[in-house]
């Protein structure tokens, strides 16, 4: 079998072309009766076996069957038709989901499949259905335009958000900067800016080339600030390190001292000083605290065991002196003043002699002490004062003045009796009561 134009079979080149990306729809196609189930009305064959299709401008050869008509001689060039259709109807099924160039490339395709096909059926219904989509396509052509820069919009606001946020993790002050958790966060915005570069919309050249030089520039600084930290770290640690060696030394020389107190403030000095210090690498600066530490703990270890045997001999003090404490109290009240002093002197010089007590009891019996001491000093001033001869003649002198005062207001009162002058009576009882209350106390004192 040959024809006059060739038998033309469509192949995938008529096919409209899938983004690579995106799943291919196949949609059902749509089959109209009246191009293929009387296709008499749309094409004939002759008596010399020559195919033709009915068509607006007359009719057109498609086809021949030189060797003898078969039984259906219009069946193989329906199918063709229907071939053509399925694609028309498979493109306007993805018309809404194609892009802008896929769209020229498939109704380019179209066009030139349904010019003049060897296929008989309605083609000119098939060209205008075409024409429409021309006017479709063009205004999808217009949205996916619209679509498209919607999405490069988004991307380049997405592409920017990565970048701030390396330069964000740049500028961090290098030491309050996690590295780590810093580093990691920057490699994750790399592999983001790769996912957007393989799947998302591409940008314009320019756009891009600059903002991956800023995102390559934030990571570079971020390198940068990173290697000349843990530098100046290397630099600050080994220095620490250097310093913490000689503490360590000073340490170890001063560790079997005896000189408690001094050495104690000396220690303590130096722990003021490790502190100063700063931190050499994780595992040095542990390993020069346990020397450090085994250093201080060898001087102190000793102390405790001085404090230890003090306070076991301060105890023994302690109880002496409260057997001391019962003695001197028990002098009170005083009856014989000198007695008490010469038994008192005895008592504070094996006070003297019991030596030191236990830091927390030396209040308590001091201040027992304290209060025996106290009572007879105050016993040897009030003896003092009433035997010193001055004080004695001026009591002696005020007792003269109120025994005339008290006898004269005797009278005075004999008199305001004798009136009946009530008010003068108690003025003059009160007064001459006051009187004899001084008299009788200095009396006391003279005695």
């Amino acid at each position: 079998m040959s024809d006059q134009t060739d038998d033309i079979e469509l192949t995938d080149s008529t096919q409209p072309t899938a983004q690579a990306d995106e799943e291919v729809i196949t949609p059902a196609v749509v089959v109209r009766a009246a191009s293929t189930d009387n296709p008499e009305d749309f094409g004939r064959v002759d008596e010399d076996g020559n195919v033709w299709v009915k068509e607006a401008d007359g009719e057109r050869q498609v086809g021949s069957y030189p060797d003898g008509v078969p039984e259906n001689p219009l069946a193989l060039y329906t199918r063709r038709f229907l071939d053509l259709e399925a694609t028309v109807n498979l493109f306007e099924t993805r018309l809404p989901a194609l892009s802008a160039h896929d769209i020229e490339q498939t109704l380019k395709t179209i066009d030139e499949a349904v010019k003049a096909p060897a296929a008989v059926g309605d083609l000119d219904g098939l060209r205008h259905r075409v024409a429409e989509l021309h006017e479709r396509a063009a205004q999808r052509k217009e949205e996916a335009k619209a679509e498209r820069q919607a999405a490069k919009e988004a991307a380049l606001q997405d592409r920017t958000a990565i970048v701030e946020e390396a330069e964000a993790l740049a500028d961090q002050d290098p030491e309050r900067t996690q590295w780590k958790q810093s580093g990691q966060k920057l490699r994750d915005l790399l592999e983001d800016w790769k996912q957007l570069q393989r799947r998302g919309p591409r940008l314009d050249r320019a756009d891009e080339d600059a903002l991956w030089r800023r995102f390559s520039s934030a990571r570079t600084k971020f390198d940068r600030h990173r290697r000349q930290f843990f530098s100046a770290l290397d630099a600050r640690q080994a220095e620490a390190k250097r310093a913490k060696e000689q503490l360590i030394a000073e340490a170890e020389a001063m560790q079997n001292s005896t000189d408690w107190g001094r050495t104690s403030a000396a220690y303590r000095d130096l722990m003021d000083r490790w502190k100063q210090a700063g931190r050499a690498s994780r595992k040095e600066d542990d390993a020069l605290w346990a020397r450090f530490r085994a250093a201080q703990q060898v001087f102190f270890d000793a102390r405790r065991e001085n404090s230890e045997m003090i306070d076991s001999e301060y105890r023994q003090n302690l109880k002496v002196k409260e057997e001391l404490l019962e003695r001197a109290e028990s002098l009170l009240p005083i009856t014989d003043l000198d007695t008490t002093i010469k038994r008192l002197r005895e008592i504070q010089d094996q006070w003297d002699a019991a030596g030191r007590v236990p830091r927390s009891d030396i209040s308590r019996v001091e201040g027992r002490m304290r209060a025996v001491e106290k009572a007879v000093r105050d016993a040897e001033e009030e003896q003092w004062r009433k035997s010193d001869p001055e004080t004695k003649a001026r009591a002696e002198g005020m007792l003269g003045q109120l025994e005339d005062s008290i006898a004269q207001l005797e009278v005075d009162l004999a008199q305001a009796q004798e009136a009946g002058d009530e008010a003068q009576i108690k003025a003059v009882t009160d007064a001459l009561e006051t009187k004899r209350a001084w008299y009788r106390q200095i009396s006391g004192s003279v005695e």
